[in-house]
């Protein structure tokens, strides 16, 4: 059966035309996808990208994700105008949600863990852990006021090294830790090891030859304790 030219071009646009009919406004990117879509209420719809230049004096950037009635959802990007990423960020109703990370020239730099709240609901279940013993924890159940508050695992780096320098333990925007990391630990343990050996060899440097003669012939010697005559009572 043959089909005229009209009767297609019909037929195709009875499929097309609801796609583009929910929206207001909208732009089309290097594949003719439909982006940037504005609803018939004004609201942003579906997959969206933007490039700011200027940022009221900090540097422009240009993001990418999409929208649901006009709130971030779901993972967006940010990068600067020359291309690096400098964030990637999570959204639940508009607002962070998850694990977030932001990025300089040289690496991440900091992982940040945030909660949205459901703004139909304000009130959540959340796990509070006893300090003492980190696999042990209650369940509250919180009112949540801010629409989004800090909650978990707030890692910092240094880029360079890829190290973590800092941790920082949140439950409902509330520090409850803040503790260095091992690998910071570690290095100021092995400096402190080091200490006494210097400062000993710093001291050996001032004492005069007959002291250090005098320790060397009576370094093996048995030491006795010196009474000093104090009888121990006030």
């Amino acid at each position: 059966m043959k089909c005229s030219a009209g009767f297609l071009f019909f037929i195709l646009m009875f499929f097309i035309s609801p796609l583009f009919s929910q929206c207001k406004t909208y732009q089309l990117d290097a594949k003719h996808d439909t982006i940037n879509c504005t609803d018939l209420q004004n609201h942003k719809q579906g997959y969206w990208y933007t490039k700011v230049v200027n940022n009221h004096g900090e540097p422009g950037y240009q993001e990418s994700g999409f929208y649901k009635d006009d709130k971030k959802e779901g993972t967006w990007t940010r990068l600067n105008l020359i291309g690096d990423t400098i964030a990637e960020e999570n959204y639940k109703w508009g607002c962070k949600n998850g694990v977030q990370r932001y990025y300089n020239l040289m690496g991440l730099i900091r992982e940040e863990s945030w909660k949205a709240t459901n703004p139909e609901n304000p009130y959540d279940t959340v796990r509070v852990y006893d300090l003492n013993i980190p696999d042990k924890y209650d369940l509250k159940v919180v009112r949540v006021d801010a629409a989004s508050v800090k909650h978990g695992t707030w890692t910092y780096y240094d880029p360079e090294r890829g190290a973590i320098t800092k941790t920082e333990e949140y439950v409902i925007d509330k520090l409850v830790s803040n503790k260095k990391s091992l690998a910071t630990l570690n290095d100021s343990m092995n400096a402190l090891k080091k200490l006494p050996a210097d400062s000993i060899s710093a001291a050996n440097k001032n004492k005069p030859p007959e002291v250090l003669e005098y320790e060397k012939n009576h370094s093996k010697k048995k030491k006795y304790k010196v009474r000093d005559g104090a009888t121990g009572v006030d």
